[in-house]
């Protein structure tokens, strides 16, 4: 059984002994979160981010401030949480099985069973071949990046390269890089590509989302199928029911098919869990690296991506993957024999509960067209890493992302809510300021710092990439750009009232006192972008207005 597996003395990848770290395994450790009742249970800490990221306007300070407090928090607790557990298994690997273990299909059944394979031989061939033909398309005209990440106050290049593609106006962020969808064609949008070959990927693109989709669906409704059935003596009713009523698209899988019947509040939480909007797309030729990270916990090997959660995703929704490595390599059997653990020359999908050194981890190989499914609340419970083989590979990662603060529609809307204050009565008349309440001030410089910072200044910061697939985004970044010099007007309006001999000592404080922390966190930030990109950005012309002399000892009084 998979718990009698005992942790084997660290070994290099030619089964040498491995230096020892010095570390050494401290006692009285339980599991982090195994539970869930620990106060760093991993779970509870996002959903706690995620419901101070909701809540918005309760405190005197912006959402940036907040969520940046938040991110910072939880940068700290992965680190604490890292060394704990190298603290905990001291001078051994973990173990972890691979499908030579006898053991590994129990182990995947019981504790792993939210991750679902399905194999190339399963996916329709056309859909192989336009989708491969896409990834081929995007490398050839340049289109994939290293990222620019942003951990700990420190930049990182991302070791593979990537691109977001998805709904027209969405957007994801992931570790304080905020990424722009180049839009796939859905149907009444107008979109203009660079070329026809940049339209045909991205629809090839959007067609596996649609497969994907479908075979989410199917999927849960098997899990749940299945957990019925584990719970209950009896079987389960058996209806005929058109699915497509409640999930549109779904008519080609269920046609002709005799499932249970699904509840309608079911059948919208499915819709909810597998409704991608966009897919991010990575790429990685592990022979052009020049240093690969090594798998820290059970000596799995080279790693392309470190162990993770996927971050601001609706919770409790479905992740999934097309993988194509370029070419299978060719492996001798007798070689294949004696090799400890996984095969180094093939890519795995690497899964571990978190922060748990009671469960053996999981390598699951991954061929060419394979696609795996990580269903309801596993990206939440376990973490999984990308562990990289030979061939150079690229991979489709699909997503719901939690866009409720992240698209164009959005931002839009605050921008209207912001400079409903603006007044001018006539154009030769000077702009005014309708209200000085207080939270209205507060409202409107807590969008303008969101304007500057989440959008602006992120999708500048990243130069003209997008321009080699569209220019889809130029048309309303620059219209909001212009919704920011409105704003930064607002911003001196204020300033000037309250350098006015008719305000009042008690209104000045009160004004000052809720504008201030705005103020300084748009100079802080101003200061640590200024120091990332230097004057290069196209983003220069932005100028701190608020910090002339004049301004400053308006503030001072």
């Amino acid at each position: 059984m998979p718990g009698t597996v005992v942790p084997h003395p660290r070994r290099g990848r030619q089964g040498a002994p491995e230096k020892t770290t010095g570390r050494q395994p401290r006692s009285g450790h339980g599991r982090q979160c195994g539970g869930c009742a620990h106060a760093r249970c991993w779970v509870h800490v996002r959903r706690r981010q995620q419901h101070e990221a909701e809540r918005g306007g309760e405190r005197a300070t912006s959402e940036g401030t907040r969520l940046g407090f938040l991110e910072s928090c939880w940068y700290t607790l992965q680190f604490l949480n890292k060394q704990k557990l190298l603290e905990e298994i001291g001078e051994s690997w973990l173990p972890y099985l691979t499908p030579r273990d006898a053991e590994f299909h129990q182990l995947w059944k019981t504790k792993y069973s939210k991750l679902i394979l399905r194999t190339s031989d399963t996916v329709p061939k056309g859909l192989h071949q336009v989708v491969q033909d896409a990834f081929l398309t995007l490398q050839k005209h340049g289109c994939l990046f290293q990222d620019l990440i942003r951990i700990k106050g420190k930049d990182f290049f991302t070791p593979v390269s990537r691109i977001l593609i998805g709904n027209p106006g969405c957007t994801y962020k992931y570790l304080n890089t905020r990424l722009f969808t180049v839009p796939w064609p859905v149907e009444g949008s107008k979109i203009k590509y660079c070329n026809p070959e940049m339209f045909d990927a991205c629809n090839a693109l959007m067609k596996l989302n649609d497969y994907l989709h479908n075979e989410a669906v199917q999927a849960l409704k098997e899990q749940s199928l299945s957990e019925t059935k584990e719970t209950k003596d009896a079987g389960v009713t058996n209806k005929e029911q058109d699915f497509s009523t409640c999930v549109e698209g779904e008519r080609t899988i269920l046609e002709d098919q005799s499932s249970s019947y699904v509840p309608r509040t079911d059948c919208i939480n499915l819709k909810n869990k597998t409704s991608y909007n966009l897919t991010l797309l990575n790429y990685m030729d592990p022979l052009q690296m020049l240093y690969l990270k090594q798998e820290p916990y059970f000596g799995m090997g080279n790693m392309a991506v470190s162990w993770h959660h996927d971050e601001n995703l609706v919770e409790s929704s479905t992740v999934a993957v097309y993988s194509y490595s370029c070419k299978d390599p060719v492996i001798n059997r007798n070689q294949q024999e004696d090799l400890r653990g996984r095969d180094p020359a093939v890519w795995h999908v690497g899964l571990k509960v978190a922060w748990d050194i009671k469960t053996p981890g999981l390598a699951l190989p991954l061929h060419p067209g394979d696609c795996y499914f990580m269903l309801d609340d596993l990206n939440m419970t376990h973490q999984h890493c990308v562990l990289a083989g030979w061939p150079p590979r690229f991979s489709s990662t699909h997503r719901v992302a939690e866009c409720s603060r992240g698209t164009l529609e959005y931002i839009f809307r605050q921008c209207e809510t912001a400079l409903q204050n603006l007044q001018a009565e006539s154009e030769s008349v000077a702009l005014s300021l309708k209200s000085l309440e207080v939270t209205i001030v507060k409202e409107v410089e807590g969008i303008h710092n969101e304007v500057e910072f989440e959008w602006l200044r992120q999708f500048w910061f990243q130069g003209k990439r997008y321009r080699k697939c569209t220019d889809w985004w130029f048309e309303p970044m620059a219209k909001l750009e212009e919704f920011w010099k409105k704003m930064e007007i607002m911003t001196s309006l204020v300033l000037s009232e309250v350098g006015k001999e008719e305000c009042t000592m008690e209104q000045r404080n009160e004004i000052v006192s809720c504008f201030l922390p705005f103020l300084t966190e748009r100079q802080e930030l101003r200061k640590e972008w200024t120091a990332r990109i230097g004057e290069s950005s196209h983003f220069w012309m932005i100028i701190p207005i608020a910090t002339t002399k004049e301004q400053q000892s308006n503030l001072q009084c």
